[in-house]
């Protein structure tokens, strides 16, 4: 069955995952669907998959492990999986959208619209790029709490392992994760400062047996170690000031003025240096005079 798809005039599809070998997975999984729509294209056999998600209101740490993993993770090939919701999970797509990799979005409700409305862009990317709009929705179902919530058991089904990068002791987010253990799929969790609110639903989980991740490989160590390759070298500048930062990112500096008395650079080649970097794609503005390495 296909129903034309009003926002991008595509076609939503109805297959049984039980057809599908990419699907066939979540055949197991508690209230299995028996059927999904779909607009775009799904992989045609099973890949390595990992889901990640984690809160609608990330930090800044939250939003830079987020982006470095999914990253990462889609740069080797891994398709990466999330809810297209505000927060961890659009930094997840776009991150592996960014390293032209593939990723799956599930909705919480029926394909005739984008909810939400502000990832329309988004969504319309991840289909540009080979990927797919997932929901076990029938079309014209209007997005309601309830189905986030049911969504979730797809999102951690489809994985092969699910990783959740900041949720709070109370967040949504653990509800995917409850979702993955049932499934006996591997759940990663990144470790956050134990301060932080936002970083208290992952602390907990690792208190529980949770593994912790810091690193793409750690997962691909467990899922897909094929997929490991001897590690690539680290980048060097194309000036010994472009170099200098570099290094001092690698060390964990973040901040411009932390790399300005760290560098002992001129303020104006520091910005000079901090800008060709960008363009070059070795380094990346996370917002407020933060850098990060690509």
């Amino acid at each position: 069955m296909s129903t034309l798809f009003d926002t991008f005039r595509m076609k939503i599809n109805k297959i049984s995952p039980d057809e599908h070998d990419f699907l066939q997975i979540i055949s197991g999984i508690a209230k299995n669907p028996k059927s999904l729509y779909f607009i775009g294209k799904l992989p045609e056999t099973r890949i390595p998959t990992v889901a990640i998600v984690g809160s609608r209101k990330p930090t800044m740490y939250g939003k830079e492990v987020t982006y470095r993993l999914a990253y990462d993770l889609a740069a080797k090939g891994v398709i990466i999986i999330s809810g297209l919701a505000i927060g961890v999970d659009g930094i997840a797509h776009r991150a592996a959208l960014e390293a032209n990799g593939t990723t799956l979005a599930v909705l919480g409700n029926g394909l005739h619209s984008i909810y939400p409305a502000t990832h329309r862009q988004l969504a319309k990317d991840i289909l540009a790029a080979g990927g797919a709009l997932i929901s076990e929705y029938e079309p014209a179902v209007s997005a309601r709490s309830f189905q986030f919530l049911e969504r979730n058991r797809i999102v951690s089904g489809l994985a092969d392992a699910v990783i959740i990068t900041e949720a709070a002791r109370r967040s949504g987010t653990l509800n995917t994760a409850a979702h993955a253990l049932d499934q006996g799929k591997e759940v990663f969790v990144v470790p956050g400062n134990i301060t932080s609110p936002m970083s208290a639903g992952c602390n907990q989980l690792l208190r529980q047996g949770a593994a912790p991740v810091t690193r793409a490989e750690d997962v691909l160590e467990v899922i897909a170690p094929q997929l490991l390759t001897t590690q690539a070298q680290l980048p060097l500048g194309n000036t010994p000031e472009e170099t200098t930062i570099i290094q001092l990112l690698q060390q964990g500096l973040r901040d411009g003025d932390e790399l300005q008395r760290a560098s002992s650079i001129e303020p104006a080649t520091l910005s000079m240096t901090l800008t060709m970097l960008e363009v070059n794609g070795t380094i990346r503005a996370l917002g407020g005079n933060q850098w990060t390495l690509h």
